[in-house]
């Protein structure tokens, strides 16, 4: 392999290839994660959506399934927080890392480093990045505007070098990655590696359902995958589709009835206890998030859960980033990335004797 792919992101994490599979709830479970750490990069298990019994057994399976390190996602505001971290830390010998957005506290990631365990977090902002590093993270990744599910406004292309600038950790690059042009772009900016989403999700090593992946595959206009708020209070970025619209054009009282419908179902999927729904209510508002977006919460997982897993895709919502609509294909995970290897190292070489015959800086 080229030694410019043999980043510090390898040595970290332990993977051969600079390249990350992110936690997209849903759907990176323990058959893609495997996949990807058998081909030599790091996948992350979307803990974040999945009951303890469910994480259990995913990490059961996952721990057969390969003998590569893996990394587990997971949010504060889950029910199971707790329970998540605590099986975390009783697999350090096999979880390299953990990452998540809106984090633990700094003794919690303290716990974590004891244990020899990497925080990885994702920020979609300068200002979360240095945050993130106060409160102890050992690498970040950073999401430009162009990528899927919960994202900032600021492109990959602006705020990569903005947070390379501030940081001394490894910065992986993540929004809008898709091939190896844009891995050895990333290394050009000085970034450890990438991080894909809607990429692992278009493959054939992917759980969602084939009426789903039609739809990512139909796409061919990047205008029409978009940032909204309508379904939680956050800008999350979207395919287009008739339950987008309508949550769009409906009134706040038909979006609130939604998500109370929503935030129960949620309530049954974890085993939350109507107590316990209420403490975490209150406990968001403390946060500063209001009451709406707090109440409108459960939504992008129920209607995630609808599209991704019960393969009803016009019934949920997509998650994506603007990358789908230049993929035309479902390659396995092995394919791709031995694919997004092969052509970055074509890059780079192509790039080699140009950058021989540039003058040195006095």
């Amino acid at each position: 392999m080229n030694s410019a792919l043999h980043t510090v992101l390898c040595e970290r994490l332990g993977c051969r290839h600079p390249i990350v599979q992110t936690a997209m709830g849903w759907v990176a479970d323990a058959n893609l994660v495997a996949a990807t750490s058998n081909a030599g990069g790091f996948g992350f298990l979307a803990a974040a959506t999945m009951s303890t019994a469910t994480l259990e057994a995913e990490l059961a399976k996952l721990r057969s399934a390969t003998a590569a390190n893996f990394g587990v996602n997971f949010h504060m505001f889950q029910p199971n927080a707790r329970e998540v971290i605590a099986l975390c830390l009783q697999h350090r010998d096999r979880v390299r890392a953990v990452s998540y957005g809106r984090g633990p506290d700094a003794a919690t990631i303290r716990r974590f480093k004891d244990a020899g365990i990497l925080c990885m977090p994702t920020v979609g902002a300068l200002k979360h990045a240095l945050k993130a590093v106060e409160l102890g993270a050992d690498l970040i990744t950073v999401q430009g505007g162009e990528g899927g599910g919960h994202t900032g406004s600021v492109p990959t292309s602006l705020l990569l070098p903005q947070v390379l600038d501030a940081v001394r950790v490894p910065v992986v690059a993540a929004g809008g990655f898709h091939s190896g042009r844009g891995l050895a772009a990333a290394l050009a900016y000085g970034a450890a590696g990438i991080a894909m989403g809607t990429r692992f999700l278009m493959t054939t090593d992917s759980p969602v359902p084939r009426a789903t992946l039609q739809h990512y595959l139909a796409v061919n206009d990047p205008a029409k995958i978009r940032a909204s708020t309508a379904v939680d209070g956050l800008p999350q970025r979207m395919i287009d589709n008739p339950a987008l619209l309508s949550l769009e054009q409906g009134s706040l009282a038909r979006r609130l009835l939604v998500a109370l419908a929503s935030a129960w179902r949620w309530r049954a999927h974890t085993g939350m206890s109507v107590g316990q729904m209420l403490q975490t209510f209150v406990a968001a508002l403390r946060e500063g998030d209001s009451a709406v977006q707090t109440m409108m919460a459960a939504n992008a997982p129920m209607l995630i859960q609808r599209a991704m897993v019960e393969g009803h895709p016009d019934e949920g919502v997509l998650p994506s980033g603007q990358v789908a609509a230049v993929i035309d294909a479902l390659p396995s995970v092995a394919e791709l990335i031995d694919t997004i290897v092969r052509e970055a190292e074509g890059r780079l070489a192509a790039l080699a004797p140009t950058a021989a015959r540039l003058p040195s800086a006095a």
